[in-house]
C-alpha cells in the first residue's frame, strides 16, 4: 500500500484525548511533509465530549476540535487502516480485523500534563510517519 492511500486509526479508551491528539498531529505533520495520509481517532468507550483542557491544548497548537465528539471505531475503519495505534485499550473483536496493531501504552496521562503527553505523542507520530511500511 502506498502512502497516497494510507490511513491510520488511533484508538484510546475515551477517544477524547490521546487518540485525538495523535490523529490531529499526524494529519498536520503528514501535510507538512507533503504526504497524502490521513488519520482518524476513536474510543472504545467514548466520552460524550472532548474535555476543555484538550480543546484548549490543541487550540494552542493551532488545531480546532471544538464541536467534535468522540466515537467508537467501526469495523470498516479498522480493516481499512494500514495500522491501528492503541493507547492502553483493548480493541476486543476488532483487533482481528486490523492488519497491524501498534500499542503505545506508556504515553503520559493528558489530564496530568497536556504538554508532556502531547510531546510524547507527537514524537511517536513523527516516528510513525517514517515507518517504511507506511511510506510505500
Amino acid at each position: 500500500m502506498t502512502m497516497d492511500h494510507a490511513k491510520v486509526l488511533f484508538v484510546c479508551l475515551h477517544g477524547s484525548a490521546k487518540s485525538l491528539i495523535a490523529a490531529e498531529h499526524f494529519n498536520r505533520l503528514a501535510a507538512a511533509r507533503g504526504l497524502d495520509a490521513r488519520a482518524t481517532s476513536a474510543g472504545t468507550e467514548p466520552d460524550d465530549a472532548i474535555p476543555p483542557h484538550v480543546t484548549r491544548g490543541l487550540a494552542g497548537d493551532g488545531i480546532d476540535v471544538a464541536g467534535r465528539r468522540p466515537r467508537r471505531p467501526t469495523p470498516e475503519e479498522v480493516e481499512g487502516a494500514v495500522a491501528v495505534v492503541t493507547f492502553g485499550c483493548d480493541l476486543g473483536a476488532l483487533a482481528a480485523r486490523a492488519p497491524r496493531v501498534i500499542r503505545w501504552d506508556d504515553v503520559p496521562a493528558v489530564s496530568d500534563d497536556f504538554p508532556r503527553a502531547r510531546d510524547a505523542i507527537v514524537a511517536r507520530v513523527s516516528g510513525l510517519l517514517e515507518d517504511p511500511t507506511l511510506r510505500g
